[in-house]
């Protein structure tokens, strides 16, 4: 039976697939995953899987109806700022910059 191992180097961080093992049991697996993949770098955790139990959402499957475009969350793309106002607020901050260099505050 082939088991799938997915390796968690530090608490808090996400498990990721590192490889697999043949075993008969889950407690065999268990013990190869710590040889193999749980010695050769930090390791927190492992996760053993038997492989007809992973589950796999092919692209076709994840679109859920909705836009994967998410540009709109980034200030960058936002296109509603008033110019007059960015103006503005620039020309403040200009005029309080002033008033801090003729009172003498750095």
């Amino acid at each position: 039976m082939i088991w799938e191992v997915f390796r968690q180097e530090k608490t808090g961080e996400y498990h990721t697939h590192c490889g697999n093992v043949h075993a008969p049991d889950r407690e065999m697996a268990k013990m190869f995953a710590q040889i193999q993949h749980g010695r050769r770098k930090p390791t927190n955790s492992l996760w053993v899987v038997p492989q007809e139990e992973v589950g796999e959402v092919d692209t076709e499957e994840a679109r859920f109806g909705g836009t994967t475009d998410k540009s709109y969350r980034w200030a960058m793309t936002y296109q509603g700022v008033d110019a007059d106002f960015a103006e503005e607020v620039a020309e403040s901050q200009q005029e309080q910059e002033a008033a801090e260099r003729q009172r003498g505050d750095d």
